[in-house]
């Protein structure tokens, strides 16, 4: 892969001595502006795992994630010459670290994914040698608002033609290069209204996607609730991916 994106801005990251917000949220890394919303550059959703079974799909990557992804980029980038290794060190790094990690591993556990998989847990879905996960983001780079996290809501993704172009074309080309019929969890509802739009306009490949899973954020106070009265559904939804997949395989 070119990474044609990332070789823009490698200068920029070689130079970094540190990874605060006033060195990251800044023109050299600035990919587009809207009014207050800033989207920037971060190495964190280049790597594509095609062969993953679970997709999992956030709005955006947070500052926590970037900072991160750009912590560990570096990092590798002084010991590997493979840019694809960093990449990927930023990946596993990156994704979904600290309690929202142990709420989304609690969820997909209740949700019966392990026994799905053949596996004891879904904490073994974030482990590094791991090829079953692939997480993401509908809008594949940072956004944030006045410095803040971007969450889905105001403004209306689908009225910012910023935001819009990396939902309608970054995001549907990504899943296309995973190559199986995969599991594709969008996480709360701002997600799963764009991917449902999506669907809709048949811009998305024919992976089986679950409608219902909330956000594992601890600030999502209806996140509990939600999940005990969508459980069910998602369940079935789970079980007819898994039925589906082992009949094309067969």
């Amino acid at each position: 892969m070119s990474y044609e994106t990332l070789h823009n801005f490698l200068p920029a990251i070689q130079s970094l001595q540190s990874f605060t917000k006033e060195d990251i949220m800044t023109n050299d890394f600035l990919l587009g502006q809207e009014g207050n919303l800033k989207m920037f550059y971060a190495p964190h959703n280049e790597f594509v795992n095609q062969q993953a079974k679970i997709v999992i799909v956030g709005i955006t990557p947070g500052w926590q994630q970037t900072k991160m992804a750009f912590m560990q980029f570096t990092k590798s980038l002084a010991t590997y010459s493979s840019i694809e290794k960093c990449l990927y060190d930023a990946k596993m790094a990156a994704r979904f670290s600290g309690a929202m990690r142990v709420n989304l591993i609690e969820m997909l556990d209740q949700c019966r994914i392990p026994s799905t998989l053949g596996i004891s847990s879904s904490a073994h879905l974030f482990k590094n040698d791991n090829l079953s996960l692939h997480t993401t983001s509908i809008i594949k780079y940072p956004v944030f608002i006045k410095e803040k996290n971007y969450t889905g809501h105001q403004p209306n993704a689908l009225h910012s033609p910023l935001l819009k172009h990396y939902i309608y074309h970054a995001f549907p080309a990504e899943m296309s290069k995973i190559r199986q019929p995969a599991l594709v969890i969008p996480l709360g509802r701002a997600v799963e209204k764009l991917i449902y739009k999506l669907i809709e306009e048949q811009k998305l490949p024919n992976h089986h996607y679950v409608f219902g899973f909330p956000h594992p954020s601890g600030a999502n106070g209806h996140r509990i609730r939600q999940f005990k009265q969508e459980k069910q559904q998602l369940r079935k939804t789970i079980n007819r991916w898994s039925t589906d997949t082992k009949h094309d395989h067969l």
